[in-house]
């Protein structure tokens, strides 16, 4: 990541006196040019330009490395995966969701089931959002049995069920931010924006207020993806509300 030029560069809006007024023009600012990559063609952004459009929101220096010996990129890079992964969770992105069948496993389950399955690792799956043995499909809001119980549970790295067939359409682990659509960089921007505005900046005020632009772009998802065929589904973060 060394060396990379960002995407975008937002003037640096620490000096000003209010900086939470500040954050609505800035974020105005970088969401434009969002808007106008959807029109021309698809955002190539950088972990790099991630990071910056969440610096730009809450005032702060942008960088031009991960491993930039400032706090800014010390902090962002520490959290920077687990914030993403949070993110992908919170919701099912078009961008994100693959299909797979699913490998028996050679082991079984000591007890509760017949049968178990390695989950996907290429990209790693992260949430399950469907389920079919290849006759009946389970949506992600009602994968259970007539009984009520569940037909399947993951424990691990595998899925345990009685069916003889499995094949899921699940989130993945995408690290290739590139092949992120804007609404995901929007989101995953203002997440990282309230996960590290109090590190950088000490305004609880701030955090807060990043916070909520995450959660108006995590509704603006729900209505982008459902206009494109995806289920309607936010999820709050727990990683992202423990703050609060």
């Amino acid at each position: 990541m060394g060396g990379e030029t960002p995407l975008l560069f937002v003037p640096d809006i620490s000096d000003r006196n209010d900086r939470n007024m500040s954050v609505v023009s800035v974020v105005s600012g970088v969401f434009y040019y969002f808007a106008y990559k959807n029109i021309v063609g698809v955002i190539m952004a950088s972990k790099v330009d991630i990071a910056n459009f969440a610096l730009n929101i809450i005032g702060a220096s942008t960088i031009s490395s991960l491993t930039e010996n400032v706090k800014a990129a010390i902090v962002i890079n520490q959290r920077f995966d687990s914030i993403r992964d949070a993110v992908f969770r919170s919701h099912p992105w078009n961008c994100l969701i693959n299909r797979a069948s699913l490998s028996q496993d050679s082991s079984t389950p000591a007890f509760g089931y017949e049968k178990q399955y390695i989950l996907p690792t290429d990209p790693l799956c992260l949430k399950v959002l469907e389920f079919s043995n290849g006759t009946l499909t389970y949506p992600y809001d009602n994968m259970a049995n007539t009984d009520g119980s569940p037909v399947f549970v993951i424990e691990g790295r595998k899925l345990l069920t009685n069916e003889g067939t499995v094949k899921i359409k699940y989130v993945g682990q995408v690290t290739d931010t590139t092949l992120y659509d804007s609404t995901l960089v929007e989101t995953l921007a203002a997440a990282i924006a309230s996960e590290v505005a109090y590190a950088l900046s000490g305004s609880s005020t701030l955090m807060n207020t990043t916070y909520q632009l995450y959660q108006e772009k995590l509704r603006a998802a729900r209505f982008d993806d459902a206009t494109e065929g995806q289920p309607q589904r936010i999820e709050a973060s727990d990683f992202l509300e423990v703050r609060l």
